[in-house]
């Protein structure tokens, strides 16, 4: 072996992290047939029996609400979630399941703030993203606006917005601004890009994360969870003490 492949190797733990300190995810795509997630309800079951499998005790899955894409309401989700639990019920897989929603910060977000009660999670946590070519120009404006009704905005995948990467000091402003950030777990891979994952490490060098979620969507994603848990990082963020997955 060479020197090379001796610190290749170092760069990996001997033995997996414990996902069931966790205790739950928060945001995945779960319900069949709404959004880009899970097709089926078999297909469902397989992917929530994984993340039973892999130690969680409870997802809160969270489905996307883009207006002009995916035009899901709280009936829709909560709808669907009842069909999930009683799958799950029937294929006898005692793991919690929940709801919430990925909000999609677009022309209709402001008017859903104002006229509907939206879906949340925990402690009143609300989970938005926004898109991956450019922030809102009104993205403080909304933020100011969640909190001012009451939300705690938690935004997902944040280091998976590559117009950030060159200015780290917009995600320490969001943190200061009191957003709350979700990092996706195979970020650690490489899985969506090796500046992203870089920018992942970053935060969580800096103790910036306070949800860790798998944003699992389909088989492909549980077997990358199944190789995250052998990365350094993963244990140093669980090891931090800021995540609050184990809260919920």
């Amino acid at each position: 072996m060479g020197l090379f492949d001796f610190f290749k190797k170092n760069t990996k733990l001997e033995i997996p992290v414990d996902l069931s300190i966790l205790g739950s995810d928060i945001h995945s795509h779960f319900i069949p047939g709404i959004d880009d997630g899970a097709k089926t309800i078999e297909e469902s079951v397989v992917l929530i029996t994984e993340m039973y499998n892999m130690g969680y005790k409870k997802v809160i899955t969270s489905p996307h609400i883009i207006s002009d894409m995916f035009r899901n309401t709280p009936e829709i989700i909560l709808g669907g979630l009842e069909k999930v639990r009683a799958a799950l019920k029937q294929a006898n897989i005692p793991i919690e399941v929940e709801a919430a929603a990925e909000y999609y910060l677009d022309f209709d977000f402001e008017r859903k703030l104002n006229e509907e009660k939206l879906l949340t999670f925990g402690n009143n946590y609300l989970l938005f993203e926004i898109s991956y070519l450019n922030a809102p120009d009104n993205l403080n404006h909304l933020i100011f606006k969640m909190q001012t009704l009451g939300y705690k905005p938690v935004m997902a995948h944040p280091e998976r917005y590559n117009f950030w990467h060159n200015d780290f000091n917009i995600y320490e402003t969001l943190v200061e601004k009191g957003v709350l950030l979700q990092m996706n777990v195979n970020s650690l891979t490489g899985y969506y890009s090796p500046s992203t994952k870089e920018i992942a490490k970053q935060m969580i060098d800096k103790n910036m994360i306070s949800f860790l979620g798998t944003d699992c969507h389909h088989t492909g994603h549980i077997e990358l969870i199944k190789k995250v848990v052998y990365e350094k990082y993963l244990q140093k963020l669980i090891d931090s003490g800021k995540l609050l997955n184990n809260t919920l």
